[in-house]
């Protein structure tokens, strides 16, 4: 890691950005440009860089469930409810054996309850599949449910030390604002070598905490770089949506598990509602049985 010795301070002025830029265009990703964006980011995590629960441990459990919770959901949100979880369900083999309504009631709050059926699935499949140990190849890691590539990525850097190339919402923003701040469509193609030019390898998992902090300080700072991203899209509101609803429906068999039809339309009086049974039905959420509607138990269909 480069000596921490500069003045630089940890927000760019904006004359220095553009000093930043006007070389990074002239002359490339020299080490001397390396090594100011590693001070930069780096004095912003010794100095302000959050102390979150899943950065105290190195196990790969806790660490894969903090970043499955992490998806689209928020920091805060995800605090509260980490620990809860850890206790509801200390090990894969818990999280494997339990009911599916137990991992939902313990998960309500973080919202995307299709991630807490996935998290199951894949612990029933590393159980059964892996002895009861996560890959630790990004190919094993992808073919787990739920696990796609910005998740593998954080899982081989920050459970298993690999200086692996993966990119997330922070990490973006962070390279777009100091080597793309007036291109529009920014590509993650274009900022993958990027991420691995500028890589701490010795100590990778201090590095990606680092650039996430620095990325979630921006968003907060400048108008977010991530707008200008190829890959940007707005999240629909909740209030009023799909998801909203789906969440209702699920919320109600948390309380009472079988629901005949008739008797479950009439309580919620939406017409979108056929449809979404339906389609947790078909997602493996519910079960469809003579008119009547029951919370599957997450055991019974295995992936």
């Amino acid at each position: 890691m480069p000596p921490l010795t500069s003045t630089v301070p940890p927000m760019p002025t904006p004359q220095l950005l553009s000093d930043f830029h006007r070389a990074y265009q002239t002359a490339g990703l020299t080490e001397p440009l390396i090594n100011q964006f590693r001070r930069i980011i780096l004095l912003h995590y010794y100095r302000q860089g959050r102390d979150l629960p899943w950065r105290r441990t190195q196990d790969p459990y806790e660490i894969l469930v903090s970043e499955v919770m992490l998806q689209q959901t928020q920091v805060e949100r995800v605090v509260g409810k980490y620990p809860l979880f850890l206790q509801h369900f200390p090990d894969l083999e818990a999280l494997a054996q339990a009911s599916l309504g137990e991992i939902l009631q313990v998960w309500q709050g973080l919202g995307y309850n299709r991630r807490a059926q996935a998290l199951q699935r894949l612990a029933q499949r590393v159980v059964q599949e892996h002895h009861g140990r996560l890959p630790t190849t990004r190919a094993g890691l992808e073919g787990l449910p739920g696990i796609g590539r910005a998740t593998a990525g954080a899982l081989l850097a920050f459970a298993f030390g690999q200086p692996v190339v993966f990119l997330e919402t922070n990490i973006r923003r962070v390279f777009i604002h100091f080597f793309y701040p007036e291109s529009q469509r920014v590509t993650d193609r274009m900022l993958y070598p990027l991420v691995l030019m500028t890589m701490e390898t010795r100590e990778v998992r201090t590095w990606y905490y680092a650039l996430m902090d620095y990325g979630a300080m921006l968003k907060k700072m400048v108008p977010n770089p991530n707008r200008r991203s190829a890959h940007y899209s707005r999240q629909s509101p909740f209030p009023g949506s799909d998801r909203e609803l789906r969440s209702r429906i699920l919320r109600l068999f948390l309380e009472q598990p079988e629901w005949a039809r008739e008797t479950l339309l009439a309580h919620l009086a939406d017409d979108r509602t056929p449809r979404l049974l339906n389609n947790l039905v078909h997602e493996g959420f519910l079960h469809l049985d003579d008119n009547h509607y029951r919370l599957a138990s997450g055991l019974e269909r295995r992936s």
